[in-house]
């Protein structure tokens, strides 16, 4: 699956905080400057990020999985709570 999400914070912010929410729980595989991946039991996520539209960070977040698999509910996590670095009023729901 592959999952986008437009946002303000940037890139740099994007990439430290994948390290931190996929890092606790799985496995760094790749780092590049705008690109990271991870692995472990649950399968393999690939976080990128790029500029769009001068004022955007780009965020593409894709797994090797199925629709609701485990990991793709880490993946929509993650974006969540970079929405939340943007909007901190905003409230973090949903089970996944």
């Amino acid at each position: 699956m592959r999952y986008f999400h437009r946002t303000s914070v940037s890139p740099d912010t994007v990439m430290a905080e994948a390290e931190r929410f996929f890092g606790t729980t799985l496995s760094r595989t790749q780092r590049e400057s705008r690109k990271i991946g991870f692995t472990g039991t649950v399968g393999t996520v690939t976080v990128s990020v790029g500029m769009e539209g001068g004022h955007y960070t780009r965020i593409t977040v894709q797994t090797d999985q199925v629709g609701e698999s485990e990991l793709d509910k880490l993946a929509k996590r993650f974006l969540g709570v970079v929405h939340t670095k943007a909007e901190p009023e905003h409230a973090l729901r949903g089970s996944y």
